[in-house]
């Protein structure tokens, strides 16, 4: 049997509440099929399954805010057989009857009195039967607190009271955009504190010509409508899982007090929202990209992050997030390393500078590339070979266009 919990979307987050369930119980679900819409305070993010099975039961009800970690349904193996001590649906707590034994213990004892066919009662006085007349409550299940027993109005009154079933929790009140926009700041801020309190930052800058990479990019989208142009930003987004190939110690996550290396480059992208904030979903195994392919990847990933529509694997997988400040006309960006990740690259804005080439001064396109890395997993030998690497990579535009290269 297998627990489908929430899974953490990123270290800002530590609850989510479920909006939606996309199955039910008994339907066959495969690896990577969209189970549950849970909204977090920075979007509506579709949370997948990482197993192949068959929905047992849903724990979670919608409306209901868990925590991360939390148990939202229980799923079989394919092929196993449900237990029989397991209901498949939620079983509803018995209401007590005020006067009714715990479990186990013998019912109290009631004064009963002498009816007129020689049966008992219990005493009780007029205007409280009445009352549990219109309470719909039989007198031989309340214990009376008067003389001899008798049950009072009072008595009535409490016993209707511990019988009605709990008012239903009021319905969700969808969030509006400021509520959702404050959220989001609070823990951004939250996520940053811990990440300046705790990660011991380093930085560094290279600047970096573009002439190359600009001309190659003009050279390339002349050929193509305008619907399959490229962007700059494709090409940095790829030089720097290029990069990583041979810096690898910067590319993972560091986690209970240890650094783990990824695998892959899963580069996470800060895209601006429009009402405020920001988030930074995961482009997957980027190195392995061809960049028309990476384009597309790019900017359905922007729609869906504005539209609020992502999915758990891309909030939860990046090893490492790049920032591009240089759309807003800032020439250089130091960010904040993103935890559990250990790195952070940021792209200033592309502009003509002066540049010395072959020992005589000329005009230049370059931007500013910078990383702030985590002193814990690298040093700052090992980021300035990486920002050499990213800056060779960005003359060489011809290997960016490479689907794959096993050699990095």
């Amino acid at each position: 049997m297998f627990e489908f919990k929430l899974p953490s979307l990123g270290s800002d987050m530590d609850s989510g509440t479920l909006l939606e369930w996309r199955v039910a119980p008994g339907e066959e679900v495969r690896k990577g099929d969209v189970l549950a819409v849970v909204d977090t305070s920075k979007a509506a993010v579709d949370v997948e399954t990482w197993v192949d099975g068959r929905v047992l039961r849903l724990v979670t009800e919608v409306g209901q805010t868990v925590p991360v970690g939390s148990v939202m349904a229980l799923l079989l193996a394919p092929g196993e057989v449900p237990p029989e001590h397991l209901p498949t649906q939620p079983v509803a707590a018995a209401v007590p009857v005020a006067g009714a034994a715990p479990a186990g213990q013998p019912a109290p004892s009631r004064a009963p009195v002498a009816s007129a066919h020689g049966g008992s009662r219990a005493r009780v006085t007029p205007v409280a039967r009445r009352r549990a007349a219109a309470l719909g409550l039989p007198l031989d299940a309340l214990q009376g607190s008067g003389p001899d027993g008798t049950i009072t109005l009072d008595d009535v009154e409490r016993a209707g009271r511990s019988a009605m079933p709990p008012a239903p929790p009021p319905p969700a009140v969808p969030p509006t955009a400021a509520d959702r926009a404050a959220a989001m700041r609070q823990a951004i801020a939250a996520a940053m504190a811990r990440s300046k309190r705790e990660i011991p930052h380093y930085y560094l800058a290279q600047q970096v010509p573009m002439r190359a990479a600009l001309d190659w990019l003009q050279a390339f989208n002349a050929e193509r409508p305008v619907t399959q142009r490229l962007l700059p930003a494709v090409l940095l987004i790829k030089a720097v899982a290029l990069a990583l190939r041979e810096v690898p110690e910067i590319n993972g996550l560091f986690v209970d007090g240890a650094f783990r290396p990824a695998p892959t480059a899963h580069v996470g992208v800060a895209i601006s929202l429009r009402q405020g904030g920001l988030v930074a979903p995961a482009l997957h195994d980027v190195a392995a990209q061809p960049l028309d392919r990476l384009m597309a990847a790019l900017a359905d990933l922007v729609r869906r992050a504005r539209a609020g529509s992502l999915r758990s694997s891309e909030m939860a997988d990046p090893t490492i997030t790049v920032t591009n400040l240089g759309e807003t006309g800032a020439d250089e960006v130091f960010g904040v390393i993103y935890p559990p990740q250990v790195a952070l690259v940021g792209f200033g804005r592309i502009a003509e500078r002066p540049w010395v080439e072959d020992g005589r001064l000329v005009v230049m396109p370059t931007l500013q590339a910078s990383l702030a890395a985590d002193h814990r997993a690298s040093d700052g030998h090992r980021g300035a070979v990486f920002l050499a690497r990213l800056g060779s990579l960005l003359q060489q535009p011809d290997r960016l266009a490479e689907a794959a290269d096993p050699k990095g």
